[in-house]
């Protein structure tokens, strides 16, 4: 026992002096004052809470809600079926399905984010094929539009969520399907009360990796949004960059991990509930 916590000093030093200690700072920061400057200023204040209660914060807070729970639901319901294949493929298919679906980490992410301009805009690739076909008249505005982020942000964050769940398909106990089988419930059955339930732990990573993730991307918003689509993350950048107002900035940050905290904690609840609810109904 003493070993074990010897070999933990290392991780609890680490994620004290990179996670703990910064967010102290900047939990202080926010509760402090701004000069004409842009510099801090030590001495109490609560200026960036309340200025993050204006409507226009507010209407850039909810869209980047929505936006990262749409990201979310559409990466949890292309990556199951995908790695539900994959989990239960031959051992050659395997292999190929994790290596294209780990490809893209092969590649600088701002290459391909760019990549998405060359085929949305206005004289791009995909545009250029449906006027080639005659299937449009005149060029399609894709590109600076939602959809345009909401299909950067899928893109880049689905093998953030076919993995986790792949790896937990893989390791769930094929036997107890066989035992399903066995005892005449059909695959749907099986399908949600043993290889569902089974598979929740990789569901519920996946589902917090990617939304933390793309509530805190501003590089996909910058590029393929433009001046039309705006994320808090983009509001807390600037805030820093670009605004010299440290408190507000601070203030957005908390207010970020107090949201994103509860809303994971509401979806492991609400998972945990489902599966007490499959297991009762079950036994």
């Amino acid at each position: 026992m003493r070993k074990s916590k010897f070999l933990m000093l290392p991780v609890l030093l680490w994620m004290a002096l990179f996670l703990l200690i910064p967010m102290v700072i900047v939990v202080v920061i926010s509760f402090m004052k701004r000069d004409t400057l842009g510099n801090v200023v030590f001495g109490f204040s609560m200026t960036g809470y309340k200025t993050f209660f204006d409507s226009l914060y507010l209407g850039i807070y909810w869209d980047t809600l929505v936006l990262s729970v749409v990201t979310t639901v559409i990466c949890l319901l292309v990556s199951y079926p995908l790695a539900y294949y994959i989990a239960n493929a031959t051992p050659k298919i395997q292999t190929w399905g994790l290596v294209l679906i780990t490809i893209p980490f092969w590649i600088n992410f701002l290459i391909r984010t760019y990549a998405w301009v060359l085929l949305l805009r206005t004289q791009g690739i995909v545009n250029s094929l449906l006027l080639h076909f005659g299937w449009i008249e005149d060029p399609v505005q894709m590109l600076y539009t939602k959809g345009a982020v909401l299909l950067g942000m899928v893109y880049n964050f689905i093998p953030f969520m076919v993995l986790p769940i792949y790896v937990a398909l893989e390791q769930m106990d094929k036997r107890l399907l066989d035992a399903a089988s066995d005892l005449g419930a059909s695959r749907w059955k099986a399908f949600r009360h043993i290889t569902l339930p089974q598979s929740k732990s990789g569901i519920m990573t996946g589902c917090v990796l990617v939304y933390v993730s793309t509530t805190g991307m501003f590089v996909v918003t910058d590029i393929l949004g433009g001046a039309k689509s705006m994320m808090i993350s983009n509001i807390i950048q600037s805030q820093y960059l670009g605004a010299r107002n440290w408190p507000f900035g601070s203030a957005l940050s908390v207010i970020f991990v107090i949201t994103s905290l509860i809303l994971i904690l509401l979806f492991n609840r609400a998972m945990q509930s489902r599966a007490d609810r499959v297991k009762e109904g079950s036994a």
